[in-house]
């Protein structure tokens, strides 16, 4: 008899068991000047913005400070007339029916268990009365004969439920339809799966004038950077890199130190792409010049010890960069970002 109501038991937590785990799985599931010349200071580097191409390799180092977002990337769409069969989408596995219907499965088992809980304490009822009166061992027998007669019977219905679930059960179609990665390039299909909108963009054609107002930009925002003028680099620059400038300015204040850019000579500009997107004009260009570029120490006077920190304030030092322009409808050449 106890052999018996342990396996009812087991039974009985099986069969509550299942739901809950069921229902669990389908929960779970070197340069010189600013960005160069300060060295020290975390706001120099590959900083700015150049619109739409902010974040397009160009041959220079990526930009790793910008207000412009980069863009999430996006599998582009194959060119294949048939796409492979790797490509095709895996058909999710079917959830079972205990899986699809927890609380179902839920109500069967306290049934079931309630019914084997009451047969058993019924049988173990009436066992005891019937030893009272005298006749136990032919009831003892007879109860056990019920006992696994139901235990046999509750076996048979669970396969027979087994059988119907899940080896009858009719497959679910596979529906692939038409997906994203599938999509002909130009369809609205590939148009949506872009991450952000992109504005159309065209060439610009770049005067020698452009090309002076380059040069003096560069010798101007080299002198008001060594003069630590942010008031005469916003004729210059942009809001965004007057931030970063006024951002190492204020590291080097606190580090006692001054960068100086002097007597810069351009030796040459060469003119990478330039563009037009909405309203606005972008050029970028690779700047390569000349200049005095050292740093000292604002605490010491020239000709102590420790006054010249690095470079050399007599011997010019060679740099190359790769600086953005950009101007609203034909205005004034901005300088908007720096590369290295």
């Amino acid at each position: 008899m106890n052999t018996t109501k342990v396996i009812a038991s087991c039974i009985v937590l099986a069969l509550i068991g299942t739901p809950a785990i069921s229902l669990a799985k389908a929960r779970g599931g070197s340069g010189g000047g600013f960005s160069g010349g300060s060295r020290s200071s975390s706001a120099s580097g590959n900083i700015g913005s150049r619109g739409s191409r902010t974040h397009d390799q160009n041959g220079a180092q990526p930009i790793q400070q910008s207000a412009t977002p980069k863009p999430a990337t996006a599998t582009p769409p194959s060119t294949a007339t048939s796409p492979s069969p790797a490509a095709q989408p895996t058909p999710a596995s079917q959830p079972s029916f205990l899986q699809r219907n927890p609380l179902l499965a839920g109500i069967a088992g306290g049934l079931a268990g309630s019914w084997i809980g009451h047969m058993l304490f019924d049988a173990t009822e009436s066992s005891a009365k019937t030893n009272e009166a005298g006749d136990a061992a032919t009831q003892t027998a007879g109860a056990s004969s019920n006992n696994g007669l139901l235990l046999f019977l509750m076996v048979l219905g669970a396969a027979a439920a087994y059988y119907f679930l899940k080896v009858r059960r009719t497959p679910a179609p596979v529906l692939s339809g038409i997906t994203r990665s599938s999509a002909v390039t130009g369809s609205l299909l590939a148009e949506s799966s872009t991450a952000t909108f992109r504005p159309a963009t065209t060439d610009l054609d770049i005067t020698i004038a452009d090309k002076a107002a380059f040069q003096q930009l560069l010798t101007d925002i080299q002198t008001a950077w060594s003069k630590q003028d942010l008031a005469e680099l916003k004729h210059f620059v942009t809001p965004e890199m007057l931030t970063y400038f006024s951002t190492a300015l204020a590291e080097n204040v606190s580090l006692d130190i001054e960068n100086r850019v002097e007597d810069v000579v351009l030796g040459r500009a060469d003119v990478r792409e330039a563009w037009t997107e909405s309203a606005m004009q972008y050029a970028t260009v690779g700047l390569h010049w000349s200049a005095r570029d050292y740093t000292v120490s604002t605490k010491k006077q020239r000709g102590e010890p420790g006054y010249l920190i690095e470079g050399s304030d007599e011997t010019p030092a060679e740099s190359s960069e790769v600086w953005t322009f950009v101007r609203f409808q034909n205005g004034k050449w901005l300088l908007s970002a720096i590369q290295q």
